[in-house]
């Protein structure tokens, strides 16, 4: 039987963590469109295609952007160690800004740390710490939140709210102005320290036949001064939406 449980791993996206649904089943292949608004001066929302690669089995899985293995697994538990592809970039050929246009660019980068989640009958509460591998923020994050589903026929929708910590690498890797970008940009200097971010998400599942299903996935998130304070910021909050469709085998 066919049905939807909210991931306890999750795509990373630029300013956070969205959740993904996945099915119990061992494979679910497709094709998705994340959309993700800009926090950056003169930057605009950018469109990131990628296909859904499901995958969970007894000892490991993939999820997409994030994969694992498990260390305990049952009905109600999981804990795995997990990697995270995080597309969180800035790029200053990007942006209308004059300013930004000077500064260094700031790269996508690999995660990887723990995931645990407990599903009971009152809801799902799940947990992400991962740390930059790739050393270009040598930074690390902290993602929180409980979601709660509810089955009308073969609709599922599960709100969540939640918050992530980034660290202050983290927030300093893409937020930051070095003293070097300072003096080209003509910009302020800024060193960010670590911050929580709190965010409401919605996901809607669409179970179209016994195989094929549809899925749309909304976050807010909220900036931490630590990141509305950055001179390259001109946003209080981001928004990003995720659809997508995909077949089960």
């Amino acid at each position: 039987m066919n049905y939807f449980k909210v991931s306890a791993l999750a795509v990373l996206l630029p300013c956070g963590l969205i959740a993904l649904p996945a099915h119990a089943n061992p494979l679910t292949l497709g094709a998705s469109v994340i959309y993700s608004q800009s926090p950056y001066k003169g930057g605009e929302g950018r469109y990131y295609p990628f296909p859904i690669v499901n995958y969970d089995g007894d000892s490991f899985y993939i999820h997409s952007l994030s994969a694992g293995y498990y260390l305990w697994k049952d009905p109600a538990n999981q804990l795995s160690l997990t990697l995270l592809g995080s597309p969180q970039n800035f790029d200053p050929d990007d942006t209308k800004d004059k300013r930004l246009k000077a500064l260094d660019k700031r790269h996508m980068t690999m995660m990887g740390g723990l995931s645990y989640s407990h599903t009971a009958d009152w809801g799902i509460v799940r947990t992400v710490l991962a740390g930059d591998l790739l050393d270009n923020s040598d930074g690390f994050i902290w993602d929180l939140s409980y979601l709660y589903r509810f089955q009308f026929g073969d609709v599922t929708l599960t709100p969540g709210i939640g918050a992530l910590y980034s660290s202050d690498n983290q927030n300093d890797y893409y937020y930051g102005v070095s003293k070097s970008e300072s003096r080209r940009s003509g910009l302020n200097s800024y060193e960010a320290d670590g911050s929580w971010n709190p965010y409401l998400e919605l996901t809607a599942a669409y179970s179209i036949n016994q195989n094929w299903n549809a899925t749309l996935s909304g976050r807010y998130t909220r900036l931490s001064s630590e990141v509305k304070d950055s001179p390259m910021v001109d946003n209080n909050s981001q928004v990003t939406v995720w659809t997508g469709i995909s077949y089960t085998f």
